[in-house]
């Protein structure tokens, strides 16, 4: 069976094996009764000290991994409660100025989800600068940010550069999902596992991916480390194009930079 594997697969499979066989706790034992050196004696019961030690920690390591998953399953269901809990109460209120006569003022949002729509030609040196600190360096990244002054004072220096908006939860969700890579060791890592997460962020409270994305969108206390470990979003070009890199979007004309609001979802998906 060997003949009809392919080349590439049949010298993977021989490396694995012969790592497997290095790292390996050799199962030699002694025959009762024969004569062997104290040496061999004594290498025996290490190998059988050691092969214990690693079915323990083994052990251990799997109810861990079990206990981590079970939680952050039941953190999930809080988190869902939770956004749930929260649009019913907007509805609430909603309806309830709408019954009294009065205008429903929306809550300010907390998360800004920034996207660089110009290359680096005819770039001037402050521009260059400021979106090399928001990790913008090249077309079509993507970055989630805090809504504070500092930060809309620097989106104010690099407008006409950039496209901006409030990202829903099921965008910030897909966009980790489908998306998200990791920054470990200066690396990056796609989110395939939980523990990649883990290593990185368990300082913080962050286990798994559900927790990301929470403290991402919450904008929680631990949202800097959170973002900082997020690799900038690499986007494609947004299906359909762009109107008109020239001017905003806010302009009577039509354009695309500047602030979109809530309308910045639907150029991500366009942008996925």
């Amino acid at each position: 069976w060997l003949k009809d594997r392919p080349k590439s697969s049949l010298n993977q499979s021989v490396s694995v094996a012969a790592m497997a066989e290095r790292y390996a706790i050799s199962k030699e034992s002694v025959v009762e009764g024969a004569v062997v050196p104290e040496q061999y004696k004594l290498k025996v019961q290490l190998n059988a000290l050691l092969a214990e030690e690693k079915k323990q920690a083994l052990a251990a390591k799997k109810k861990e991994r079990s206990e981590q998953r079970h939680a952050l399953k039941m953190r999930t269901l809080k988190y869902d409660k939770e956004y749930a809990a929260h649009q019913k109460k907007l509805v609430a209120l909603r309806r309830e100025a709408k019954l009294a006569g009065n205008f429903f003022v929306e809550p300010e949002a907390k998360l800004l989800f920034v996207i660089r729509i110009t290359g680096i030609m005819k770039l001037s040196p402050k521009p260059r600068k400021v979106l090399q600190l928001l990790r913008l360096k090249q077309l079509h990244n993507g970055v989630f940010l805090k809504v504070n002054k500092p930060i809309l004072n620097m989106l104010k220096l690099v407008q006409p550069y950039v496209t901006y908006g409030y990202p829903s939860l099921k965008t910030t969700r897909e966009l980790i999902y489908k998306r998200g890579f990791g920054k470990v060791n200066k690396s990056r890592i796609p989110l395939t596992d939980n523990e990649i997460i883990t290593n990185s962020l368990s300082d913080c409270g962050i286990f798994g991916m559900e927790d990301l994305i929470h403290e991402i969108f919450t904008v929680g206390p631990y949202f800097k480390q959170a973002s900082n470990f997020l690799w900038p979003f690499k986007l494609s070009a947004p299906k359909g194009g762009f109107i008109c890199k020239r001017h905003g979007f806010c302009e009577q004309r039509g354009g695309d930079w500047g602030n979109r609001e809530e309308l910045v979802n639907e150029l991500i998906r366009r942008m996925m």
